[in-house]
């Protein structure tokens, strides 16, 4: 069982879909608990990708790659994990703000979010803050995730937390911020929960915050 694992880990590492879903399907058939195979397996290799670009040992290219490997195999072990009554560790909403049309560091996030096993849902992006408070009552999340690429769109992020605040939903879920432009001191300013530089250091930060 513990190579298997560790296989399914190299596989997503490598970024080797086909790979990815044949051990997956084999873990599954040789009794595996998916459970195992989700944390053992998926999630370990994704955090060995995780902990490389955070060092500079791989970059974006080779992230989105070892997303997708993992996507692979998180579609085949979703309807086992879902029989077991496997919980999420919580939930997450994603966008970038109003404004902005950048999307390709949010869905690494969201990616690399759910392979850690949280539940994600993305919004999309240009989303004004009325969807946003929206999507916050509706769907209840733990983490709202909120992303801008530049520094005429990352000010609406300061109105999404304002009209959370006066919504009275601010106590109910944190708010993580990211983007080129973003910084720490920036989300120390509009009181925003955490600030993340990259999808590794998201996923920490998403951890950290939900302890």
């Amino acid at each position: 069982m513990i190579k298997l694992l560790q296989d399914i880990a190299s596989a997503v590492e490598n970024g080797d879909s086909a790979a990815v879903k044949e051990l997956v399907r084999r873990a599954l058939v040789s009794s595996v608990p998916p459970d195992r195979v989700l944390n053992s397996g998926l999630v370990l290799g994704m955090n060995i990708i995780g902990q490389k670009f955070k060092k500079n040992e791989v970059f974006i290219p080779e992230v989105l790659i070892a997303t997708r490997a993992m996507n692979a195999g998180l579609e085949i072990l979703r309807p086992a994990l879902t029989q077991t009554g496997f919980r999420f560790k919580g939930k997450v909403v994603l966008a970038t703000v109003k404004g902005d049309l950048h999307d390709i560091g949010k869905k690494i996030v969201g990616m690399m979010l759910e392979g850690a096993g949280y539940e994600v849902l993305d919004i999309g992006v240009d989303i004004s803050k009325d969807r946003l408070l929206s999507s916050a009552k509706k769907e209840h999340p733990h983490i709202l995730g909120l992303s801008a690429l530049l520094t005429t769109t990352m000010t609406y992020m300061r109105e999404v937390i304002e009209a959370l605040e006066a919504a009275r939903l601010r106590k109910k879920v944190k708010v993580i911020i990211g983007g080129a432009p973003v910084t720490k001191s920036y989300a120390e300013e509009i009181k925003a929960d955490g600030y993340a530089p990259d999808a590794a250091s998201a996923v920490s930060l998403v951890g950290s915050l939900l302890r």
